[in-house]
Order: structure tokens, then C-alpha cells, then sequence
């Protein structure tokens, strides 16, 4: 039996609207889940990967080559893995109350979102093939295009939050919009490891 004069801490309760942003979430794992899928069974099939063989004598002519530039996209990487730690400090400072910390880490983790897709958009116009050469080139321009879309989404959410910091609209008390953006960045993170994982170094 509780003392009296002793609060009992009431524990947080799940709002509707992060309920309902949790499960879009994992509709998103399920929709990535299901383009993993297709290229693990398109790699399966082929007679070996990257499939070399199967480019015809106009695509060889024409200088496609299967094969990936991993510098540039290394380091793409690890400026988006940057980006996750950066959002994070944002949520931490306006759990304490700092409103205008928030908005310089989501400034930064926006930065660091536009780099990405300009670095990615650059080493489209690098690589040797296109969406239409092979099995390989569609897979390829479809994981990684979607993920592009997914972060170009993610920073129009972080600079709408922002936006919102600098109104005045979060506090240490009321921020759910802040901690729901920064799941879904940390989503668009973990995609993209799997995605870098898979296609250039597995792959």
C-alpha cells in the first residue's frame, strides 16, 4: 500500500498519432523488406553477379561495365550515419528544454541529408550503366532510388520541424513531432547500411 504523500510517477502514454506513425514505419520495413527480396531472388537467378554475360554486344559496345564506384559512396555513408547522431543530439536538447539547440542539430542533420543526395545523384551520373542494363542495373536504380526518396522526404520533415523549433511549438514537455522525425531518420539510416552493405560490399 502507497505512503501517503508519496507521488506515483504516471507512466506515458503511447499517443494516437505516434501509435499511427509507428505502424506507417513498419509498413516501411515491410515495403523495403519486400524490394530486398526481389533482388536477393534476381541475384539468385543470374548466372553469376554482377552478370557480366548477360550484357549484349550493343551494351558492350556502348561501354557498360557492371560495377559500383565504393569511395564516393563510402563516404556518402558515413556522413548519413553522422546525420543520425547529429538528429539525436537535437531531440536530446529539446528534451532539456533547448529550443534552439534543436534547430542547429537538425540544421546540421539537413546538411548533412542534402549532401547525401547530391553525393548520390553525382555518382549516378558516374557510373557505367544504367536502369535498363540488366537485371542488375534495375535493381540497383530501384533499391537506391527509393532510399533517395525516402531522404529527400526525411530532410522535408526535419526542415518542417525546424521551421516549427523556431516558432516557438516544442518544449522539454510536448516535442512527439521531434522524436517521431528522428525515428524515421534513423530508419532511412538503417536502410541504407543494409542497402551499403548489401550492394557494395556483399555484393
Amino acid at each position: 500500500m502507497a505512503a501517503y504523500g508519496v507521488a506515483v510517477p504516471h507512466k506515458k502514454q503511447l499517443s494516437n498519432g505516434m501509435l499511427g506513425f509507428i505502424l506507417f514505419l513498419a509498413s516501411e520495413v515491410m515495403f523495403f523488406g519486400g524490394l530486398f527480396a526481389a533482388y536477393f531472388i534476381a541475384r539468385a537467378d543470374a548466372p553469376e553477379w554482377p552478370p557480366e554475360s548477360l550484357l549484349t554486344a550493343e551494351q558492350v559496345a556502348r561501354g557498360v561495365e557492371l560495377h559500383l564506384e565504393f569511395p564516393l559512396t563510402f563516404i556518402a555513408t558515413i556522413l548519413l550515419i553522422l546525420s543520425s547522431v547529429t538528429i539525436q543530439f537535437g531531440v536530446m536538447q529539446i528534451a532539456k528544454g533547448n529550443r534552439s539547440g534543436m534547430v542547429w542539430w537538425f540544421f546540421a542533420s539537413i546538411v548533412l541529408g542534402v549532401v547525401f543526395l547530391a553525393m548520390q545523384m553525382y555518382d549516378y551520373s558516374q557510373l557505367p550503366f544504367g536502369s535498363g542494363d540488366t537485371i542488375y542495373g534495375t535493381t540497383f536504380y530501384t533499391l537506391t532510388g527509393f532510399h533517395g526518396a525516402h531522404v529527400a522526404g526525411g530532410v522535408i520533415f526535419m526542415l518542417v520541424v525546424m521551421v516549427r523549433g523556431l516558432g516557438g511549438q516544442f518544449s522539454s514537455e510536448h516535442h512527439e513531432a521531434v522524436e517521431a522525425c528522428s525515428f524515421y531518420w534513423h530508419f532511412v539510416d538503417i536502410v541504407w547500411i543494409a542497402l551499403f552493405t548489401t550492394l557494395y560490399i556483399v555484393g
